[in-house]
C-alpha cells in the first residue's frame, strides 16, 4: 500500500561547491574504544581509517552504540567537515552517526569513480568494511542520488532512507547546474555557500551565515580538500545523473524502504518539482517541504529537521 505523508514546518512545530574548506592533515589512529564512540561529537569524533579491498578510507562515528546506525552521504565536493554540526549532532542524540570520506574523496585513498553507480558500489564495500549488518543512510544532494542507487543495489542491507535536496535520475533543473556554478564566480566561500544553499530572504540568509559559523567550528584533525581529480570526477557523474531518464521514476518503485524526503521549496539546483515526483512513486514516502529555504533546507531548519528525522527513524 503506498503511502505519501507530507509534513510543514507548522506541523513539525504542536568545489568545491556547497563545502567550507579548510584544509589539515590527519593521520592514523586506533580504532576508538566504546567510551570514546560514546562521548564523541561533530567537533570532537576523531579521524578513523579502515581497510577497505586494499584501500585506505577515513570515517568518523559521532553518538553513541546501538541500535541501528546512520551512515551520512555528503554531497557534491563535501567532506567529512561540510556537514553541519547542528544536524550531525542533533542525529547523534539517538543515532550513531557514521560520517566517511567515499573513495578518492579528501582523505579517503584511490581514485574517485566517475558514476553514480560506482560511488554506491564503493559506499556499499566501505559499510561492509565496517562489519555493519544493517544501516540507515542519509544522502544529501549527489549524497542522495548514491542513497538511491545502494538501497536498489542491495536493498537488505538498507532499514530506511533520508533524501535531502536530491532527485531521481534526470532530475528537474540538475543539467542547469554549470549555469549556477557560474554564477558563483568572483564570489567569497561564505556568499557562494549562501548563494547555493539558501534563500535572499533575510531569515533565510541569517540561518545560512550561522550554518556557516558552525561548520568552521572544527579546527583540530579536520578533513582534507578534495583533489581536483575528485571533483572533477564528481562533477562529472552528477552531470551524467541529470541526464533524462523515461525509466527513472519507474526505477523507484523498486524502492520498498521506508524514505524521508527532505526539501527546499526553493532548492535552486534541484527543482522541488523532484521531491513530490519521489513520494507519488515511492511506496513508502514522507515528505517534508521547507518554505523559504533553499538547497540546505535541513541547514536552515536544523531543528525542525532533527524533530522529524528522528521520529522517523525510530519507528
Amino acid at each position: 500500500m503506498k503511502t505519501i505523508r507530507k509534513f510543514s514546518i507548522a506541523s513539525m512545530m504542536c568545489l568545491t561547491l556547497f563545502t567550507v574548506v579548510t584544509v589539515s592533515c590527519s593521520e592514523e589512529n586506533e580504532p576508538p574504544t566504546i567510551q570514546e564512540v560514546q562521548i564523541s561529537s561533530h567537533q570532537t569524533a576523531p579521524t578513523r581509517y579502515v581497510n577497505v579491498k586494499g584501500t585506505s578510507y577515513a570515517y568518523r562515528e559521532l553518538g553513541k552504540e546501538g541500535g541501528v546506525p546512520l551512515v551520512l552521504l555528503p554531497g557534491l565536493g563535501g567532506s567529512m567537515d561540510d556537514w553541519d554540526p547542528a544536524v550531525t549532532d542533533g542525529l547523534a542524540q539517538k543515532y550513531k552517526a557514521i560520517l566517511f570520506d567515499n573513495k578518492g574523496v579528501a582523505s579517503s585513498k584511490g581514485n574517485t569513480p566517475d558514476n553514480i553507480q560506482a560511488m554506491a558500489d564503493d559506499a556499499l564495500d566501505f559499510i561492509k568494511a565496517m562489519k555493519l549488518n544493517k544501516v540507515n543512510i542519509m544522502g544529501f544532494s549527489m549524497g542522495g542520488f548514491v542513497a538511491q542507487r545502494i538501497v536498489i543495489t542491495e536493498p537488505s542491507l538498507i532499514d530506511k532512507v533520508i533524501l535531502t535536496g536530491t532527485g531521481p535520475q534526470g532530475a528537474i533543473g540538475l543539467s542547469n547546474l554549470p549555469s549556477i556554478i557560474a554564477g558563483t564566480a568572483g564570489l567569497s566561500p561564505e556568499e557562494s555557500f549562501l548563494k547555493f544553499g539558501f534563500t535572499t530572504s533575510a531569515q533565510s540568509i541569517a540561518a545560512g551565515k550561522a550554518a556557516y559559523t558552525r561548520i568552521q567550528l572544527r579546527t583540530k584533525d579536520r578533513d582534507l580538500a578534495l583533489s581536483d581529480a575528485a571533483s572533477n570526477a564528481q562533477f562529472t557523474a552528477v552531470l551524467s545523473w541529470a541526464q533524462p531518464d523515461a525509466n527513472a521514476l519507474t526505477a523507484l518503485k523498486n524502492i520498498k524502504n521506508p524514505v524521508l524526503i527532505v526539501h527546499g521549496e526553493n532548492d535552486l539546483p534541484v527543482s522541488v518539482q523532484n521531491a513530490n515526483n519521489m513520494a507519488q512513486n515511492l511506496e513508502h514516502a514522507e515528505l517534508l517541504i521547507f518554505p523559504d529555504s533553499g538547497h540546505a533546507s535541513f541547514f536552515q531548519n536544523h531543528q525542525a529537521f532533527i524533530e522529524k528525522a528522528l521520529e522517523f527513524l525510530s519507528k
